[in-house]
């Protein structure tokens, strides 16, 4: 069960109808998007993915026909709340170019590729055996092919006669009834579109040299006028210049003032810099209206759905490649409506998400009262004209909300209660640094090129309000919740964080010698790279200096999220800061923790210092499983850079720059390339196709054989995953070696717990090993070939930090009272432990310092570590101890003086022997629940041995924890907690795209969400319960309206309106008189449709019975206003009656001669 939110991905087509008020949008990829009142928002998709081509409506029919760029025609059912296809027709032999349905008729008029045009029945889906083919409709001593048919209409004059446009220029009228032609029309430039005047007398043609010709039947030899509207007119007299296409016009009439001609392109070509317009001409006012993106699509909006009618357009939808406008036509300075959907989710391209269910209720209301006061203004005062369909919130919802970050710095937080999204609040993260100005000497931001404030990572407490987002250019800014506006500074704090150390592992310390060999030592970077990379532009090396200045003057912070602290990473020794690979944030403690590829830093934020910055080899003090020495330290300086470990950000250029040149843009542009077949498979990020060296991307890292070490070689020993090598103990390299027994023994001598020696970048840090070209190929045999010292930097590796976690713990092993930790999980599946001696009462909590040790507790697991979580001994989830929110600027006296509240959610701590807690650790493996605190293993479940675990998290289904994992296959899989048995494996989508992998994440209730293209959020559900109430939530697409009466034409329009009204052409086109189409030129395809409709008609009992009740209240009012007619008919009849008998009495003796 799915619910999809945003803008739909590539559209291709749009279509209104104007009774229902539904709008459907076609997508290049097949999806439809159907959208009524706020609420009412639909997705189906073709199977095949075929591209949408064109739209209709059968109005107030609950149904729509689609084709698709496969010549394939769809009917779907609306009337159920999951649309289906009730009838496909397949085209065997022609292409479909153009699609025409005319009001309150069931035959579809098809124009091909070829010039023909076919003509299917929408009940049967059959096609008719009358075809109007290209030959006879136009003149026979015309030599060439009219091209392919861009318009059908019928005239709203006579339904007799369909008009068709061929691309060249000709125009025919075809008589339906006596099978000729009635008109012809040519002209010299191609036709783009064609619209009808109301009364059927006149039409006008869009042209691809931005003309307009408007063409009376009366005299079709030429144009009744033409104009280029853009065009500048010539001094002598002669033809305006030429100007871009005009893609479509529309021709709309009203009965009170002059026609509007609304038109998309058509501007002159010295413009070259004008954005894409849409230009509405009325009466001698012409109104250009500039978009921000291309038109794909635009429709007017009538009152009346007859085309014989005055039009009356009240609004134009334009659908734009990134956005749906609708302007309101009704007002002179034409405003445009507000949207009440979320169609800016990709405003700035998403680079992160966060999702919370059944969060704090009042939260909503809060952000909402902030976030209205900044919402733009001057929209139309009119309501939103897309008003269709009914919706239901449901028995049951729960106060959800979704976050997300962009690269442009700002966070969106967003309404998700029921099936909805509203945006409430915008924080823009990038106000708290100083612009960045173009030719700055220091270039202090060269680490990121693109989108330099992009977020990377989201921490979000919901109970205590405490915000932090990690950035891309190596910061972390914590904010706090305040409902005034302050002036203030803003606090920023510096950390340094570099080790230097080779992270070369071997089991074996006798076989390395005590100091590096001399042969390793670097030459200069010049020689290696051509450029002094690591030297800033003034010849100094770059150190402590952060990629961005943080404001040192006052900033007003209006109300909302407001900056308490900004903790930067700086240069050291010419390199630039690792990025953040993790990120946690206690507001009970008053701490902030991050890591990345180097170490782990601790911040105070409430006496804003720094309580520990180290690497993350010091972290294990003497536990230390792996036996490392130092580097040269030139070799650090220099090809650091060539080593970014970055969580979820997948776009680099491993240029051997100190840059890292990510653009997140690339990451979500429209263009999303398909992968090859080789990831569909999902290997294991440990899995190498092959190996860069010297230029290998950023976060992958070599698998390393831990007993060998080979300086003159790159080495490389992958596993066997799909034919590829990834297992280390049977891969033979160029190097020649292969384990032996003896070493393998060695390689897992730590058991089957422990992780193998190997330097394996985790999915943690880099989603997938990408597969690399024949240049990439041909380069790596290249750098293997080059000196020693090269390979030897080659090999060099870190260890990232990639789950952090604050919870009340036992620090260590056989510890008897718990105390504040923070829990670290590395790139190599080790656990280790932090703990914190805080001060004992609040106030001196703001002066005392923070104690800060590492304990020296170690667990090992399978690949990365990604989540934590703890229970209580009875299988209860403990929640973090967090700080209850209060408004840090109130001016209530009460308020300031209030103490800080704390809720702990401790374990019990009695004096029975035994463990009160466990722990729950999952990598991108296995998972294992330890018992604390003698830290035994209880539970071990391995989740996958092929491929890799994306993302996973500690959740509560049905008031039950359990673990929610997402695997680089697709499948999603669930374990009950703390026994990990295994509850739910679906597969539910392969990993197509990187930013599936960025984007997914888990939340309560059994939901999850992904960004499902780069402008549309997908969320999900694998719980019954859940399912069944979002069923109910779903809007109806379909509302019984009874169409609006046709104007009465008056007696002699009617006589001389034309043949339309007695126009029959189920006798025209039907079997008995046009025959079988042949065989093979269509092929009939029925659809599921059929007896889901049913299934979806129905919607339970109670809809049915409630349809039924209003189909009742309906007739019967009907019944009632027929009485009160006959009744007023009656007495009509009588008083006539009674009149004439009054003056039949009053001359009845009267003489002829006497009136």
């Amino acid at each position: 069960m799915t619910v999809r939110h945003g803008f739909p991905y590539q559209p291709t087509a749009l279509a209104f109808d104007p009774v229902q008020k539904i709008l459907a949008i076609g997508t290049r990829t097949g999806a439809i998007r159907i959208l009524g009142r706020p609420g009412v928002d639909c997705y189906c998709q073709h199977e095949s993915g075929a591209a949408v081509l064109q739209l209709q409506f059968l109005i107030n029919e609950g149904a729509l026909v689609s084709a698709s760029s496969d010549e394939t025609l769809h009917l779907w059912n609306l009337r159920q709340k999951r649309p289906a296809i009730l009838h496909s027709l397949k085209f065997n032999r022609e292409r479909i170019t153009y699609c025409h349905l005319p009001f309150q008729s069931k035959w579809l008029y098809v124009g091909t590729e070829r010039g023909n045009t076919h003509i299917v029945n929408i009940e049967s889906f059959i096609l008719s055996g009358y075809v109007i083919m290209w030959n006879k409709a136009i003149e026979l001593s015309t030599k060439t092919h009219p091209g392919p048919v861009v318009h059908l209409s019928d005239s709203p004059r006579d339904e007799g006669k369909l008009l068709i446009g061929y691309e060249n220029g000709t125009v025919v009228l075809w008589d339906l009834k006596s099978k000729r032609a009635e008109l012809r029309v040519y002209y010299d430039e191609a036709i783009h579109s064609i619209d009808w005047h109301h009364e059927g007398k006149q039409f006008m043609c869009s042209h691809s040299d931005g003309s307009l010709t408007l063409w009376n039947l009366k005299s079709p030899s030429r144009p009744f006028q033409t104009t280029i509207p853009h065009g500048k007119s010539q001094k002598d007299g002669r033809k305006s210049e030429s100007c871009k296409p005009i893609l479509k016009v529309e021709y709309k009439t009203c009965r009170n003032s002059e026609p509007f001609i609304i038109f998309s392109g058509g501007l002159a070509y010295d413009k070259a810099c004008r954005r894409p317009s849409l230009t509405i001409m009325h009466g001698k006012s012409i109104t250009v209206l500039e978009m921000d993106h291309p038109i794909v699509e635009f429709l007017t909006l009538c009152e009346t759905p007859y085309p014989n009618e005055f039009q009356e357009p009240y609004a134009v939808v334009v659908l734009l490649e990134k956005d749906l406008i609708v302007v309101d036509l009704t007002q002179s300075n034409f405003p445009i409506f507000e949207n009440p959907y979320p169609m800016d989710i990709h405003e700035s391209p998403v680079t992160c998400t966060a999702y919370f269910a059944d969060c704090p209720p009042d939260l909503i209301l809060v952000l909402y009262s902030i976030g209205a006061k900044h919402k733009k203004q001057g929209y139309s005062n009119k309501e939103w004209p897309v008003s269709g369909g009914t919706w239901n919130i449901g028995a049951q919802t729960y106060p959800e909300i979704i976050i997300t970050g962009h690269a442009d710095g700002s966070i969106k937080f967003w309404d998700a209660s029921a099936i909805t999204l509203q945006m409430l609040y915008k924080l823009k993260t990038s106000k708290v640094f100083e612009k960045q100005k173009i030719g700055d000497g220091k270039q202090t931001s060269e680490i990121v090129e693109e989108d330099p404030y992009a977020i990377q990572m989201i921490y979000w407490c919901p109970e205590s309000r405490i915000f932090c987002v990690a950035g891309v250019s190596a910061y972390v800014i914590v904010y706090k919740f305040s409902r005034h506006e302050i002036t203030t500074e803003i606090v920023s704090l510096e950390v340094r964080l570099q080790y230097d150390v080779e992270d070369i592992i071997t089991p074996e310390p006798e076989t390395i010698p005590p100091f590096p060999d001399p042969s390793s030592q670097l030459p200069s970077s010049k020689s290696l790279s051509g450029s002094t990379n690591t030297v800033a532009s003034e010849g100094v090396i770059k150190d402590s200096i952060p990629c961005l200045s943080v404001k040192t003057r006052p900033v007003r912070m209006p109300p909302g999220y407001q900056a308490e602290l900004v903790v930067q990473l700086v240069w050291v020794d010419g390199e630039p800061p690792q990025q953040i690979t993790s990120l946690t944030v206690s507001s009970a403690y008053g701490i902030v923790a991050f890591g990345n590829c180097n170490g782990l830093a601790v911040v105070d934020f409430i006496q804003k210092t720094v309580l520990l910055s180290m690497g993350t080899i010091d972290l294990y003090r003497s536990s230390d499983p792996y036996q490392r020495q130092p580097r040269s330290p030139r070799k650090n300086k220099q090809f650091i850079a060539d080593n970014f470990c970055m969580r979820g950000l997948s776009n680099f250029y491993p240029d051997l720059t100190k840059r890292i040149r990510t653009s997140y843009q690339s990451m979500t542009e429209l263009t999303d390339s398909p992968v090859p077949p080789e990831l569909e498979r999902c290997k294991s990020p440990t899995s190498g196709f092959a190996t860069r060296t010297s230029e290998a991307a950023p976060g992958f890292y070599r698998n390393e054989l831990p007993a060998v070490r080979q300086r003159n070689q790159a080495h490389h020993l992958p596993d066997h995953v799909n034919g590829h090598c990834t297992s280390p103990t049977s891969q033979s390299c160029s190097s020649g070696k292969r384990l032996s027994s003896a070493d393998v023994s060695k390689v897992n001598r730590w058991g089957p717990g422990r992780p193998p020696f190997r330097k394996a970048q985790s999915a943690a840090c880099m989603e997938v090993s990408l597969p690399v070209t024949t240049e990439e190929i041909r380069e790596n045999s290249y750098n293997r070939s080059r000196s020693s010292s090269i390979s030897s930097i080659d090999k060099e590796t870190k260890e990232a930090i990639t789950a952090l976690y604050f919870m009340e713990s036992f620090a260590r092993k056989n510890d008897m009272t718990i105390s504040p930790c923070l829990w670290v999980g590395t790139s190599l599946g080790m656990v280790l432990m932090i703990s914190f001696n805080l001060p004992s009462t609040d106030e001196q909590r703001y002066t005392e310092p923070v104690l800060v040790s590492p304990s020296g507790t170690l667990l090992t697991l399978k690949g990365a570590v990604l989540t934590f979580s703890c229970m209580d001994r009875l299988g209860g989830l403990m929640h973090p101890p967090y700080e209850v929110w209060r408004d840090p600027n109130s001016m209530d006296d009460n308020e300031k003086g209030r103490k800080r509240k704390l809720v702990m959610n401790s374990p019990s701590t009695s004096q029975e022997m035994g463990d009160h807690q466990y722990a729950v650790v999952c990598s991108e493996k296995q998972a294992k629940v330890f018992s604390l605190p003698s830290q035994t293993c209880l539970y071990i479940h391995n989740i996958t041995e092929t491929s890799f675990i994306l993302q996973a998290a500690v959740v509560v289904m049905c008031n039950s924890a359990c673990l929610a994992c997402f695997c680089a296959n697709g499948h999603i899989m669930i374990m009950s907690l703390p026994s990990l048995r295994p509850m739910l494996d679906v597969n539910y989508l392969p990993l197509t795209d990187m930013r599936i992998a960025r984007t997914f994440c888990f939340t309560n209730e059994g939901q999850a969400l992904y960004l499902v293209s780069p402008t549309e959020i997908q969320r999900l559900t694998y719980s019954q319960e859940m399912c069944d109430n979002l069923q109910d939530m779903l809007g109806e697409l379909f509302t019984p309206v009874e169409t609006p009466e046709a104007q009465n034409r008056g007696f002699l329009k009617g006589l001389f309106g034309g043949s339309g009204q007695t126009f029959d052409r189920e006798e025209l086109f039907g079997e008995a008189s046009a025959g079988k189409a042949s065989k093979s030129l269509a092929q009939h395809i029925p659809g599921s449709g059929g007896i889901e409709g049913v299934k979806g008609a129905a919607g339970g009992v109670m809809g049915e019975l409630t349809r039924a009740r209003i189909a009742l209240d309906e007739r019967g009012q009907r019944l009632g206003e027929l009485e009160e007619k006959t009744a007023g008919m009656m007495t009509s009849a009588e008083a006539f009656s009674k009149h004439a008998h009054e003056l039949m009495l009053k001359y009845k003796d009267k003489k002829w001669y006497q009136f």
